[in-house]
């Protein structure tokens, strides 16, 4: 993930397009790092932000950014000098990843006077810094003095100087073939590629060297050249197979060849809103349900655990018919059986060929306590089967629902699902129920819907609780129930609303099934449908268990419809 330099271009080429010529109405710093500008143009207020910290960026927003209620020490000072100022140009070095926005303002005496605002997207030293019309440095998001740097200096009152340009060639200025040959020289692979062409991502490299194989690398340059000379570029996000953003670019993206997700967008104000909405979305939620994430995963290793030792118990009570034997050929043979032995071999009469037995004694016991001693063992050994067998049905049923919450958690997008997710372990007992006096009830998230090509509604099951309310009491009796067979999912319905539900139907809803499952990242996924009256639900059961019968399974990529 970069903001790179022919990215900065594309955006560069966006907000010149809707900013030139309009006025600076607003600017607020929301954190440190963080500044946004809003100018009155004549389609309405436009807002620019500004971050130079957490994926430094600089594009055109819609975004809702909270204004503090105190300005910092710099806001102030740019809402002094660019309060009401006219934007009149955006301009960019290069490709380098640096923007300056040209202002002209009137200062505190009525003169016009000329400004500049920096905008240096570099990482971990991503800058802004505000100049006067000789370029000398009015102040800076970041201060750099002697001391930090002997190259370059940012305090007030001194010379602005760019940061230290790359040795690479510029797409816009360089040769096709001249980039072609020092690609060439540095190994024609894609580090070669970053390391020639000023101003792409690794990314960028990757796909140059991807497309290269069908035709040749030349071409590629030349198409590459051609785009960033038009600067218009195409927006696209490509997302991992998990649904959440893995990265941008301003060309469409092949190399992947289908394995994730391409989507392309109008602008790219949009598409940076909305990768960087999603993964802050993300990130927020894999915080806030970490406790969560913490706690099922030790119940799934504790169930694990448990249920491993009770099946190695119970593969030794499988040998308790040794015992049953044994305390019959004593109790047969007790004549035989001098007291105080240690031992007796009797004829095994349960064997075809009555082979002879040696069986171990207790000498501190007669031999027919030593017989009741096995009948014992035999008993305890049945009894102990029995115990074990329900005490392994009930963890593996455990097991399968705390599962079943990883996998609702897995795909859980708002903090109204993860809510719903808390209350459902509280009301199981896995987590503490908190007071409820003076809190507000969150009102129920009705079920995801969906609605197929040819116009039946589909719905989709949030987490177990609304998968059995879903099944067992919102849907119709001649509705069609569907589940990924043998894998964790959610429970879908397809309302039939009267009408006969067709074959199409039942596949795009099997597909959705599919990508609401665990199973949703294989080639093909197995999903079971019936109709809702073969479904019911076990006494006792965990929520979202149920049983069904008389159902067919089909084969199904997942996939949600767009």
């Amino acid at each position: 993930m970069a903001f790179d330099g022919i990215m900065m271009a594309m955006v560069r080429r966006e907000m010149a397009d809707a900013l030139i010529s309009s006025r600076v109405s607003q600017i607020y710093q929301p954190a440190r790092d963080e500044l946004v500008f809003a100018f009155r143009t004549q389609e309405g207020t436009k807002k620019v932000l500004i971050r130079l910290s957490d994926s430094p960026r600089v594009h055109l927003s819609t975004c809702s950014i909270e204004n503090p209620p105190v300005p910092p020490m710099l806001c102030m000072l740019l809402r002094k000098r660019l309060g009401g100022a006219r934007l009149d140009d955006i301009t960019q070095p290069k490709n380098e990843r640096v923007m300056c926005l040209h202002f002209e303002a009137v200062n505190e005496i009525g003169d016009r006077e000329k400004l500049k605002l920096y905008i240096e997207i570099m990482g971990r030293y991503s800058n802004a810094v505000l100049t006067d019309g000789e370029d000398k440095v009015i102040d800076t998001v970041r201060r750099i003095d002697f001391s930090a740097s002997e190259e370059r200096v940012l305090l007030p009152k001194m010379p602005y100087e760019l940061p230290r340009v790359q040795d690479k060639l510029c797409i816009e200025e360089a040769d096709p073939e001249e980039i072609c040959r020092r690609i060439e020289a540095l190994g024609g692979d894609d580090r070669a590629v970053l390391n020639t062409i000023q101003g792409i991502s690794p990314m960028i490299a990757r796909e140059l060297c991807y497309r290269a194989e069908s035709t040749d690398m030349l071409t590629q340059v030349g198409a590459l050249k051609a785009l960033v000379a038009e600067g218009r570029g195409e927006p696209t996000l490509v997302y991992r197979a998990d649904g959440s953003p893995m990265d941008f670019s301003f060309m469409d993206i092949c190399q992947y060849e289908g394995a994730l997700a391409v989507k392309r967008f109008d602008t790219f104000g949009e598409l940076l809103d909305t990768f960087f909405s999603d993964r802050d979305r993300l990130a927020r939620m894999k915080a806030k349900s970490a406790d969560i994430g913490k706690l099922l995963s030790n119940t799934v290793d504790r169930l694990s655990r448990k249920i491993n030792l009770q099946k190695a118990d119970l593969k030794k009570c499988a040998d308790r018919e040794q015992l049953r034997i044994k305390g019959d050929l004593l109790q047969a043979n007790l004549y035989r059986v001098e007291r105080g032995a240690s031992s007796v071999t009797v004829e095994n009469f349960y064997a075809e060929d009555n082979a002879p037995i040696t069986i171990a004694l207790d000498p501190t016991i007669s031999p027919a306590m030593n017989a009741q001693r096995f009948y014992k063992a035999y008993n305890k050994a049945k009894t102990r089967e029995i115990m074990l067998k329900e005490q392994i049905k009930k963890a593996s049923e455990e097991l399968a629902y705390i599962e079943s919450v990883q996998d609702e958690l897995s795909r859980c997008e708002t903090e109204a699902e993860l809510s719903a997710i808390r209350e459902e372990l509280r009301e199981q007992g896995y987590l503490k129920t908190q007071s409820s006096k003076g809190k507000r009830k969150d009102k129920p998230l009705p079920p995801i819907e969906y609605r197929s090509s040819d116009g039946f509604r589909i719905l989709v099951g949030r987490n177990n609780k609304q998968n059995d309310q879903l099944t067992l009491r919102i849907a119709n009796k001649n509705d069609m129930w569907l589940h990924t067979k043998g894998i964790h999912g959610t429970h879908v319905i397809i309302v039939a609303d009267g009408k006969e539900i067709s074959d199409t139907a039942v596949t795009e809803a099997a597909r959705i099934a599919a990508a609401h499952s665990k199973g949703r990242d294989s080639a093909q996924v197995p999903v079971d449908y019936t109709c809702v009256k073969n479904v019911s639900k076990p006494s006792g059961a965990m929520p979202g268990k149920v049983i069904y019968v008389n159902y067919q399974t089909v084969y199904v990529k997942p996939e949600i419809p767009s």
